[in-house]
This record gives structure tokens, C-alpha cells and sequence, in this order.
């Protein structure tokens, strides 16, 4: 097996989970948080698409799907073009409200569908390739993939269990 391969794999499982974890949700539930301070579903499927939008398009020299697409626009938030969540306020996060699941999957779709495009066709030696001289070590393709894979993992994770708390309180 190929790193892409299992690159490919693993951005794929991120995608089954979106939709598990978001399907049947209405805007309620995807907009409820635990406490003031927490993170909405909506807001952490939201963010974990955005930042494999921007990190991969940036990593690839693709445009965001986000903007070519016209994703900013159907989600109308109160929030800076290029936004991804990093660092949000409850107040910001508050402002990711969606009016269904489906938006949440069709931006993660588009998004997972230039993902895998341009993971599609890496080779080996890819991965060596520097992406971001802002670190010390500076980071490669294949660090910063398994970043956001990593992030994506952890988020759809908290969405999840989130999901999990939301129907036992409704039970």
C-alpha cells in the first residue's frame, strides 16, 4: 500500500463520519452547545472543512472551494472571507448557524472531492516537499497531511460525541 492510499483511506473515513454524525440533525441541534464556552456541531463540522479547504488548497496551489464555489456565500456567516475558526471567541462561534445538515455535507463533499483529487496524484517523494517555512523544522506535504488529518480526526470526534450527549439529554 501506497502513502496515498492510506492518506486516501483516512480522508475518506473523516467524510463517513460527517455525514453519520450530521445527518437527521436540524438546525436546533446542529447549533446546540453544552455550555457557553463549548463548540456547536455545526461549528466544529464547519471549522474541520475549512481548514482542510484552506490548509489543502494552500499545500496543492488550488483556490478554496470555500470562495471558488460560492460556499462563503450559501452559508452567510457573519465571518471574514477566509476565516477557518482558529482561535474563535463563543461569541464567533455562535455566529456558525446552519439552516441544514446538508450544507454542512455538500461543503464537506466539495471539499473532500478536490482532497482526494489532489491526493490522487502524489508520488512518494511529495510528501519531502516543504509547504510552510514558518516552523522550525519547516513543515512538508506529508507533515502538514497528517495534520489535518489529525485535526479533522479530533474534530468530527467532538461533533460525534456531541451528537451523542444532545439525544441522551433528549432520550
Amino acid at each position: 500500500m501506497h502513502a496515498k492510499d492510506i492518506l486516501i483511506d483516512g480522508f475518506s473515513r473523516i467524510r463517513e463520519e460527517v455525514h453519520a454524525t450530521v445527518e437527521g440533525l436540524g438546525p436546533d441541534e446542529l447549533s446546540a452547545r453544552p455550555a457557553p464556552d463549548t463548540n456547536s456541531i455545526a461549528w466544529l463540522v464547519w471549522h474541520l472543512t475549512r481548514v482542510q479547504d484552506d490548509h489543502m488548497a494552500d499545500a496543492f496551489g488550488h483556490d478554496q472551494v470555500w470562495l471558488s464555489q460560492d460556499w462563503e456565500k450559501r452559508f452567510g456567516l457573519d465571518l471574514p472571507r477566509r476565516d477557518t475558526g482558529y482561535g474563535h471567541s463563543p461569541a464567533k462561534v455562535a455566529r456558525v448557524r446552519v439552516d441544514s445538515a446538508e450544507l454542512l455535507t455538500g461543503y464537506y463533499d466539495a471539499v473532500h472531492v478536490q482532497s482526494l483529487d489532489a491526493l490522487r496524484g502524489l508520488a512518494a517523494k511529495d510528501l519531502e516537499r516543504v509547504v510552510d517555512e514558518r516552523w522550525d523544522p519547516p513543515v512538508t506535504l506529508g507533515v502538514r497531511l497528517v495534520s489535518v488529518l489529525s485535526d479533522d480526526l479530533q474534530h468530527i470526534g467532538q461533533a460525534a460525541y456531541l451528537r451523542g450527549l444532545l439525544q441522551s439529554a433528549a432520550a
